[in-house]
C-alpha cells in the first residue's frame, strides 16, 4: 500500500464542494462562471495576522559616562555619551487570502502574508474561525504553508497550469480590501512573466499574468479556471497606486504544488539545480548566428558550476539551451519554471545547441551544495549554523531585565553570527517578531523561517531593543542561477 502523506490529494477523489459541478458545467454553450465560483469559494480562506508592538534601535550601544561612578543610575550627563535611538513600532494588523488544499486543514498562501506575524487567524467562507500555525515558508517563491486543526474541510483540486492558454478565462478568488470572499474574472494575458519581486537567495519567478481584478488582500488567494481547478496562487499586482490597475500575477500551480509538498514532507523545499548561470536578457540575432543557432530562442549558458549537474552531463559555457524535458524554453523564467518542479537526484533531459548541432543529454539535478542529499531545516542544524554558545536564561535574569524569557548568546565562535555586529551577552527575545522564551522556541522558529530572518533582543544593562538581520542560507554561497 502506497503511503499517503498529510496534506496530499488522492487521485480521482473530489471534495464535497465539487458536488454537482460537472452536471452544471456543460461543455457546450457560452462560458458560465457560476459553477466554478460555487465550487471554489468555500475553499478560499481569509487570513488575518497580528504583529505585536515592539521597540527598535539603531544598534549603537550606549557608552558609559565617566561620571557614572559619582551619580550611578541617576547620572544626569549620561545622555551626552551617545547610545541607541529607540523607536516604538506600533502593533500591526494585516490580512490576505489562502487556499485549502487538503481536507485536514493545510493551506497555501503567500510568504509575505504571514511573514513575521505573531498570530495568524483563518476564517472560512462559512464564517468559522481557526488559529493557524506556520508549517514552512519559502522566500524564493513567496509561498508558505499554514495549518488549521480539523477535518473534512473543503479544498480546491489542483489543475494543470501548463495547459493555460493566452486569452483563456480565469477567475481570481480572495478577500480583497477586507471584504468577504470575492470573485473576479479576466483572461490570461501572458505566461512566464518575471517582475523581480521575490526575495531569497535564488528567487523563482514565472508568473501567470491576468487582467482579473486583484487588490490588496487578494494575495495568497486562488486563480482558477472555468472547471473550478486551482491553476495559480495570486501573488502580486502591477500598479502605480498599490491597487488594481490592469494586471495581476499568480504563481503557477505546477510550481506551487511541488513546493507545498516539499514543505509538508521535508520541512524545506527540495530545489534541484542544473548548475549554470545565464544571461537574463538573452542573445541578439547576430550573437545567435555566431553561436550557430539558426532559429528560435533559448538560454545562453554564460557559466557552468565546477561541481554542478550540467558540467557532469557535458554542458559547457557557450552552449544554448532550447528545451527541458522536451518543453521549449525561450527565457530565464521559463527555464526556472521547468527546473523548479524537480528535486535533487531527479533526471531531466536538456536539449542544447553547440556549434550549430543540436544535442540532448540527461542531467541529474543537484542541490545548491552540489550533491544529491535531502535538504532539511533541522532545528539543531540551524542552531549550529549560528556558531554560538546559546542558553535559555533563568527566571531571575528574565525578571531583572523585565522580559518573559529568551536565549543568551554566551560566546560567538564563528558561523553566521560572526558576520553580524552582535556581541556576546546578547539575549534573543524574538525571531521575525515572534516571541522567544527558550532555546526550543528559537530552534522551532528558525526551522519554520529559513532564508532571511530578523533576530531581536536586548543587552543586559543597556536600554532599548536591538535587531540583527541574518540570512540562514548565507554560508551556502550565492550558488548558480539554475
Amino acid at each position: 500500500m502506497q503511503k499517503q502523506y498529510a496534506g496530499t490529494q488522492e487521485s480521482g477523489k473530489l471534495p464535497v464542494n465539487y458536488a454537482g459541478f460537472f452536471d452544471k458545467n456543460a461543455p457546450a454553450g457560452p462560458v458560465d462562471f457560476t459553477a466554478a465560483s460555487t465550487s471554489a469559494t468555500p475553499a478560499v480562506v481569509h487570513i488575518k495576522t497580528r504583529t505585536k508592538a515592539k521597540q527598535v534601535t539603531n544598534n549603537i550601544p550606549k557608552r558609559r559616562s565617566p561620571l557614572s561612578d559619582f551619580f550611578g543610575d541617576d547620572d544626569p550627563f549620561s545622555d551626552f555619551f551617545g547610545g541607541p535611538r529607540v523607536q516604538m513600532i506600533p502593533e500591526q494588523r494585516a490580512s490576505g487570502s489562502g487556499v485549502l488544499i487538503s481536507d485536514d486543514g493545510y493551506i497555501v498562501t503567500n510568504n509575505h502574508v504571514v511573514e513575521g506575524a505573531d498570530e495568524i487567524n483563518v476564517t472560512l467562507a462559512n464564517k468559522k474561525s481557526y488559529k493557524a500555525t506556520v508549517v514552512g515558508r519559502d522566500n524564493n517563491s513567496d509561498l508558505a504553508v499554514i495549518k488549521i486543526e480539523g477535518s473534512r474541510f473543503p479544498y480546491l483540486v489542483y489543475g494543470n497550469s501548463d495547459e493555460t492558454r493566452l486569452g483563456q478565462w480565469v477567475l481570481a478568488v480572495g478577500y480583497p480590501l477586507n471584504l468577504d470572499v470575492t470573485v473576479t474574472a479576466g483572461i490570461v494575458s501572458a505566461k512566464a512573466r518575471s517582475i523581480n519581486i521575490n526575495k531569497g537567495d535564488s528567487p523563482v519567478e514565472s508568473f501567470i499574468q491576468t487582467d482579473a481584478a486583484v487588490n490588496p488582500g487578494n494575495s495568497g488567494g486562488a486563480l482558477i479556471n472555468t472547471n473550478g481547478e486551482l491553476i495559480g496562487i495570486n501573488s502580486a499586482i502591477a500598479s502605480p497606486t498599490g491597487s488594481y490597475a490592469g494586471y495581476s500575477y499568480a504563481i503557477p500551480v505546477n510550481i506551487a504544488k511541488k513546493i507545498v509538498n516539499d514543505i509538508i514532507k521535508f520541512g524545506a523545499v527540495q530545489r534541484g539545480y542544473i548548475g549554470i548561470s545565464f544571461l537574463p536578457e538573452g542573445l541578439s540575432d547576430e550573437q545567435k548566428k555566431q553561436q550557430g543557432v539558426k532559429e528560435g530562442d533559448g538560454i545562453f549558458v554564460s557559466g557552468v558550476a565546477p561541481e554542478g549537474a550540467a558540467k557532469a552531463a557535458g554542458i559547457q559555457k557557450g552552449d544554448f539551451i532550447t528545451k527541458v524535458n522536451g518543453v521549449a524554453v525561450q527565457t530565464g523564467p521559463q527555464l526556472q519554471e521547468q527546473v523548479a518542479r524537480f528535486k535533487p537526484g531527479d533526471k531531466v533531459s536538456v536539449t542544447y545547441v553547440r556549434n550549430g548541432k543540436e544535442i540532448t543529454t540527461n542531467v541529474t539535478l543537484k542541490n545548491q551544495k552540489g550533491n544529491y542529499d535531502v535538504v532539511k531545516n533541522e532545528p539543531a542544524n540551524i542552531v549550529n549554523k549560528l556558531g554560538a554558545e546559546l542558553v535559555t536564561i533563568d527566571k531571575a535574569t528574565a525578571q531583572k531585565n523585565d522580559i518573559a524569557g529568551g536565549v543568551q548568546v554566551k560566546k560567538i565562535n564563528g558561523g553566521l553570527l560572526k558576520n553580524t555586529r552582535m556581541e556576546a551577552g546578547f539575549i534573543i527575545t524574538r525571531v521575525n517578531g515572534q516571541e522567544v522564551k527558550s532555546l526550543e522556541d528559537l530552534t522551532n522558529l528558525l526551522k519554520a523561517a529559513g532564508g532571511q530572518v530578523q533576530l531581536e533582543g536586548i543587552y543586559p544593562g543597556y536600554e532599548g531593543t536591538y535587531g540583527y538581520p541574518l540570512n540562514l542560507s548565507a554560508e551556502e554561497g550565492e550558488g548558480p542561477e539554475q
